[in-house]
């Protein structure tokens, strides 16, 4: 099976659990954090739903240079938001995760700060750590809403909280 199937195939799946999760970010919590090094729940909620751009980016760029100012974060402005960032930037992995893309997974992708190289990546391996970014940060937000008592989405089976959710 071709790579580009492949992560086509678990971004769709990890979209399900990624959409109950945003879903579930309250608007008076945007600026909670749980410790003062903790991104807002705002921050990391719009950082989750704008990760599956980094499929389309890595596909259609070289790398990306955090000094030269190009990224910019997803800009949030309440709970509404999230889908909408979520549902464009996986809408635009889709269009890139295709056949005639194949050939370039084995490509190289950097992701730098200026002079200093984060991350020498291939295509391919670019476009793994942004679903691996998409679970862990989930994860990260699912601890924010159990520390403020709302319930937890199951991911890939029934959580604790699913029963009370018919």
């Amino acid at each position: 099976m071709e790579l580009y199937s492949l992560f086509k195939k678990e971004l769709k799946e990890e979209l399900i659990s990624t959409e109950k999760m945003l879903s579930r970010v309250p608007a008076d919590k945007m600026e909670w954090r749980p410790h003062e090094k903790s991104m807002t729940m705002k921050s990391l909620a719009g950082h989750i739903a704008e990760l599956p751009g980094w499929i389309s980016m890595a596909l259609t760029t070289d790398g990306l240079d955090f000094a030269k100012g190009d990224y910019k974060p997803a800009v949030v402005n309440e709970p509404g938001d999230l889908l909408k960032i979520l549902h464009e930037a996986a809408d635009n992995a889709f269009k890139q995760l295709t056949p005639e893309n194949e050939h370039k997974m084995h490509e190289a992708w950097i992701l730098r700060n200026g002079d200093i190289v984060l991350k020498n990546y291939t295509r391919a391996e670019t476009i793994r750590m942004a679903l691996n970014q998409i679970v862990h940060h989930r994860a990260q937000l699912g601890v924010y809403l159990r520390l403020l008592n709302i319930p937890i989405p199951g991911s890939y089976g029934p959580s604790a909280d699913d029963h009370d959710f018919k």
